[in-house]
């Protein structure tokens, strides 16, 4: 989003503070380069997103099938929706920043502070079992929908403030460095405190075959009311709303610090143009840009498959593998590997190129999600694939926002006089991956659904097991490789880069 034109500059035109440059902690005006600390304080506010995402992403569906007990095809209608409108919500939230009025707070950071506590309340909701016979389907799916609406006006706001800390491309990919290592130490806090929190208590499951499909039975209460070692359905629910409460407080705390530690000036970095155009008219030339299209395509196939693979995870270890009481653990070793790498991708794009990256650090997962599959049950060799497995998702995380700024930048010089587009950019990039996402998400839940799953069951059929190998192993490498296809569409390398940097600084 951009201000009023013309304002903020220096006088006679000259070289003054980048319009809508912000002003962080230990930033100085009219100075490009960032402080550490100036980049740790932007990059907090990206934490909220991620420890919830990671939270829903990973135990959700498990927690609606053996939880709150729903059929599997009501769990993937909650699922399907969830994401398809956490999808719409992103252009919706984009259109009205670009229509929202200046504040004495700034323009993006009223949306961060107002969302903040109706998304707390909304997501400990969807983490609670409601004590009705019936409408327990229209109660996760609704809070649900309230809950990635209020997370959207967040975050969206949040990631164009991206294009406004720095001019120069180094100083943006070192923050977005920053913020996406905080952002993986979020995923690491989300599967930490869901997954520690939850797995004290081992949720009850029926053993005995007479009693699969019948969770709702009075025998089989009766059975597991029986039986000592398997814990009660009572104290995994309140753990899991135990989990939710101490993820909303660091909700809270992050957007404080946030809102404290970042301050929006008036006036965007954009180049010195007349007017902002029309925001449908902003969509279509951003939709016309060749560079962008290619790398959503691309980033759209790979996403997907750690998406595929971010949903299934759990329900693939506690039956296929049968690692019940460990699979919290196996989360938590591939989200810490996965920060520790971050830094190590970063190094790797500045000396070998952003494509090159992409290349190796993407695929590098393929091998680990067949090994996982094929090798028979081994609680040790699953540790050390889940390791390899994050380095991998720490590339995947990373690359996607270092590669945005520099089609923004490739945008900016074939439209001189068309700004403040970077909300779209960013919206749209988020729309396509989640909105794909929740159909995958959806018809992998169905999937399970046909192959015969059976809620609450100690065991699964061996069509469950079969179905939960292809959506680990064979359905994303398969969507990996066609992404990787596509990259070599992607026109912007190392020397395409360098001379739109140099012909950006002409232009200012």
């Amino acid at each position: 989003p951009a201000g009023s034109p013309g304002a903020g500059r220096a006088p006679g035109g000259g070289a003054g503070v980048p319009a809508g440059a912000l002003t962080l902690f230990g930033v100085q005006e009219g100075r490009e380069r960032l402080s550490v600390c100036s980049k740790l304080c932007y990059a907090v506010g990206g934490a909220p997103y991620q420890i919830t995402g990671c939270a829903i992403g990973f135990f959700l569906q498990i927690y609606l099938l053996d939880v709150a007990q729903l059929d599997p095809f009501y769990a993937s209608i909650i699922l399907f929706v969830g994401r398809a409108w956490d999808a719409i919500t992103d252009p919706m939230v984009g259109f009205f920043i670009s229509k929202t009025p200046w504040t004495r707070f700034g323009r993006l950071m009223p949306w961060i502070i107002f969302s903040t506590p109706f998304a707390v309340i909304s997501y400990f909701l969807i983490w609670f079992v409601p004590d009705i016979s019936r409408g327990q389907v229209m109660w996760y799916l609704i809070f649900y929908c309230i809950f990635q609406t209020l997370v959207t006006c967040f975050h969206v706001p949040y990631s164009a403030l991206t294009m406004f800390i720095s001019r120069e491309q180094s100083e943006r990919d070192s923050a977005t460095a920053y913020r996406m290592t905080v952002e993986v130490l979020g995923t690491v806090l989300g599967t930490a405190i869901q997954g520690q929190i939850v797995g004290t208590v081992i949720t009850p499951c029926i053993e005995s075959p007479l009693f699969l499909g019948k969770t709702n039975s009075s025998v089989a209460m009766e059975e597991l009311n029986m039986t000592r070692d398997t814990g009660s359905l009572a104290d995994t629910r309140n753990a899991y709303m135990i989990a939710a409460g101490v993820i909303g407080g660091l909700y809270i705390l992050c957007a404080v610090i946030l809102s404290v530690g970042v301050r929006e000036k008036r006036e965007s970095s954009e180049l010195q143009s007349d007017k902002p155009v029309s925001f449908f008219h902003g969509l279509k030339l951003v939709m016309n840009h060749g560079a962008y299209i290619k790398l959503i395509a691309g980033f759209l196939f790979t996403s997907l498959a750690f998406m595929l693979l971010e949903g299934n995870f759990a329900l693939f270890c506690t039956y296929t593998l049968g690692f019940r009481n460990e699979f919290q653990n196996i989360l938590l070793a591939i989200m810490l590997s996965a920060t520790l790498t971050i830094p190590l991708w970063q190094w790797f794009l500045t000396h070998f190129g952003k494509k090159t990256a992409v290349y190796v650090g993407i695929s590098s997962a393929i091998p680990f999600l067949i090994m996982v599959v094929l090798l028979d049950s081994n609680l040790i060799v699953t540790y050390i694939v889940a390791v390899a497995a994050g380095i991998s998702v720490a590339a995947a995380f990373l690359l996607p926002w270092s590669m945005l700024p520099d089609v923004i930048d490739d945008f900016k010089l074939q439209h001189p006089d068309s700004h403040g587009h970077e909300a779209i950019f960013f919206s749209f990039y988020v729309f396509f991956t989640k909105f794909t996402s929740g159909v995958s998400l959806g018809i992998s839940t169905l999937s399970l659904d046909f192959a015969g799953y059976q809620t609450r069951g100690c065991s699964q059929p061996r069509e469950v097991n079969v179905t939960l190998k292809m959506l680990v192993s064979a359905v994303p490498v398969g969507l990996i490789l066609v992404g990787l296809l596509l990259f070599k569409l992607y026109p912007i390398d190392e020397e395409k880069r360098r001379k739109n940097k140099k012909a950006l600084q002409d232009l200012r």
